[in-house]
């Protein structure tokens, strides 16, 4: 009987890693034009790889390294989209806001607060569980305990009461 060996033994790491890193190197790169990136998520895969040696067969090494660095690779672009998507927002608003557009707001903002807190207790728990808690109608039927027709009876109702106190669309 042949004697498997395991990942965690070092020469077999060794081995892994001599044999893989620079291929998962650049596949990396190849996504991202970024040499250092593309070797910061390569030992990263492969530190990933040797904290769970236990678990992972020898025969599965290479997909199991390549999956983890395709992850982090897309998480750091999701990330990437989420920092420049803020960065341009707040430029923008930056840019186009006058200190009059700021007062308007800020009054907007108290007059609709103070119309929600005069709405109905039932109408207010579903327009806040769908407008700030970003409920959707069966989530806040469940929640509620109501039917999901009661749930948009009752935004309805809300919604128009809100727009006949603040005259805008909510």
């Amino acid at each position: 009987m042949i004697e498997k060996k395991s990942v965690c033994e070092q020469e077999v790491f060794h081995m892994l890693y001599n044999q893989h890193a620079e291929t998962i190197r650049n596949f990396v790169y190849y996504k991202c034009g970024d040499i250092q990136q593309a070797e910061d998520i390569t030992q990263d895969a492969f530190i990933k790889l040797w904290n769970n040696c236990k678990k992972v067969l020898i025969d599965k090494a290479k997909s199991f390294v390549m999956k983890i660095a395709q992850n982090s690779f897309f998480n750091e672009v999701s990330h990437r989209k989420v920092v420049l998507d803020y960065e341009a927002g707040f430029s923008y608003n930056k840019v186009v806001e006058s200190p009059d557009f700021v007062l308007e707001e800020k009054e907007f903002g108290q007059r609709l607060k103070q119309c929600i807190s005069n709405l109905p207790a039932k109408q207010r728990e579903v327009f806040l569980l769908n407008r700030i808690d970003k409920k959707t109608y069966a989530e806040i039927a469940e929640i509620t305990g109501i039917t999901q027709k009661a749930v948009e009876r009752r935004m309805h109702l809300a919604l128009l009461e809100l727009k006949k106190k603040i005259g805008r669309k909510i």
